[in-house]
């Protein structure tokens, strides 16, 4: 049968197959656009450094505008579910929380946490009964889940020695990140949590656990003057914790059927997917912290 002059000519599959094939290579077995992602970390990185070391409280308010921005990627993730979580409150509530973390301790954030539950109940209570457990219960559990434990990061940064505490902090943290993304894309293939988080492996679990322990036993004893032997202790907690929050966050974002929180960081997702371990272990390294160093 010849060919039907008539037809028009149809699109070669070849330049469909190439960008595919482009695609599969930029973004790699664990499904992310790596050169972009290299280049937000980075720049994430130098920003919290530069603020950091130059005057903590820029440091600071990078802190709220990241935990701020992050609630409001929570806050429209839940309102798949129908949950309408007051933000004004809550974010009022974030900024006090982590001012007063800053200014007077611990107790003060407590008492900050305390008044923005009082002010979400108040402030859903104007709108209304229908749905209003389910709007308390989002504030609440917004307000507990980011302003309260990036407190703990503020605690840090108000010692004498704040800054290299918080520095100490990060770097042990963010270890499980590249060693579980380093080990899970080479040689992951026994699914730690597959109806979680398919993509996290036991493998990438094992780089995790290698690079924060390396990470911990250099950075304690060299910038905080601690003993040799909680350096590994530190490595561990930050694994553990930072997993948790990994997989934490996934569990909610795959009841709300979403793959990211957000968008704003290219081969991130969202700030609060950068968050998510950096949240989890900051009460935990902040206590191990302010025993040993």
């Amino acid at each position: 049968m010849t060919d039907n002059p008539s037809l028009p000519p149809q699109p070669s599959a070849a330049p469909t197959t190439r960008v595919a094939a482009r695609a599969a290579r930029q973004h790699g077995r664990a499904g992310r656009n790596l050169p972009a992602a290299i280049g937000v970390g980075v720049g994430l990185g130098a920003v919290v450094v530069a603020s950091l070391f130059i005057r903590r409280e820029v440091f600071l308010a990078v802190v709220a505008v990241a935990v701020c921005l992050a609630l409001w990627e929570l806050t429209n993730a839940l309102a798949e579910r129908r949950v309408a979580v007051p933000l004004v409150p809550v974010a009022v509530g974030t900024v006090a929380m982590l001012v007063a973390s800053y200014t007077a301790g611990g107790q003060a954030l407590a008492v900050c946490f305390v008044l923005t539950a009082v002010a979400v109940v108040i402030w859903r209570t104007s709108e209304g009964p229908e749905g209003a457990l389910r709007d308390v219960a989002g504030g609440i559990f917004a307000a507990a889940y980011l302003p309260l434990l990036a407190g703990f990061v503020v605690l840090m940064l108000a010692e004498d020695d704040g800054a290299w505490r918080v520095f100490t902090f990060i770097v042990v943290t963010i270890a499980s990140d590249i060693g579980g993304y380093a080990l899970g894309v080479v040689a992951g293939k026994h699914p730690m949590a597959p109806s979680v988080s398919p993509k996290k492996s036991w493998e990438g679990f094992a780089g995790s656990a290698i690079a924060c322990i390396l990470v911990g036993t250099l950075a304690l004893p060299l910038l905080l003057d601690g003993p040799w032997w909680g350096g590994p202790l530190i490595g561990v907690a930050a694994v553990l914790c930072a997993t948790l929050g990994d997989l934490s966050e996934s569990m909610i974002k795959r009841d709300l059927g979403i793959k990211d929180m957000g968008s704003v960081l290219p081969g991130h997702g969202g700030v609060m997917d950068r968050l998510d371990s950096l949240v989890i272990a900051a009460p935990v390294l902040w206590l191990l912290l302010h025993l040993l160093a």
